[in-house]
């Protein structure tokens, strides 16, 4: 949880160039990986990375987090390392002051992602037609409890809303891959929520 700034691998990470930039970054090394001293990303790409996450404050609301984006190691995909790496980033911004955390995804996948990190559907998107999820900071105990978290909307773990979020994928030309996952998570509904990584 720095301000750092480090190259990926465009090879075997997506988004590798949005790390180069300073700003907030959380990383999943790999096991027995020493990362303390990152090599300057004009250099040499950073190693033993399985996952990254930038994020920043909003620019108008100082109790709100953007997470924007989590990029995990291709040959780790499906293993949940994106959902807990989001979930520890959630949990300790609790302790830098912030009160809600947003992400913005750009297909199901990544929206069922966070979903088992605890975000859900807010029924917005920006302006680019990234579907927007939000959750609180700190921990999930009281979403694991219930679906329904009462008046506030933004926070409605229900079906309805998750369905609502993969409908508005459905409704654009998706790949065969996307539409089939949508397909099997609508039917499914939400995701459990994932743990918190120790």
């Amino acid at each position: 949880w720095e301000s750092v700034a480090f190259r990926l691998d465009h090879r075997r990470f997506a988004y590798a160039g949005k790390f180069v930039v300073p700003g907030g970054k959380a990383v999943v090394p790999e096991p027995g990986a020493a990362i303390d001293a990152l090599p300057d990303p004009h250099d040499d790409y950073a190693r033993g990375i399985l996952a990254a996450a930038a994020f920043s404050a909003d620019r108008t609301d100082p109790t709100t987090l953007w997470l924007r984006y989590i990029t995990v190691r291709t040959d780790r995909h499906g293993e949940g390392i994106g959902p807990r790496l989001a979930v520890f980033v959630a949990d300790r911004a609790a302790n830098e002051g912030f009160e809600e955390v947003r992400i913005a995804v750009n297909n199901p996948f990544a929206y069922d992602a966070v979903y088992k990190a605890g975000f859900t559907y807010t029924g917005t998107s920006t302006g680019i037609a990234e579907l927007v999820c939000a959750r609180p900071t700190g921990a999930l105990d009281d979403l694991r409890a219930g679906s329904d978290r009462g008046p506030d909307e933004d926070r409605d773990r229900s079906a309805v809303r998750y369905r609502a979020g993969l409908d508005a994928y459905r409704e654009r030309e998706l790949p065969p891959a996307e539409r089939a996952f949508c397909e099997r998570a609508r039917e499914r509904g939400p995701p459990p929520i994932v743990d918190a990584p120790t």
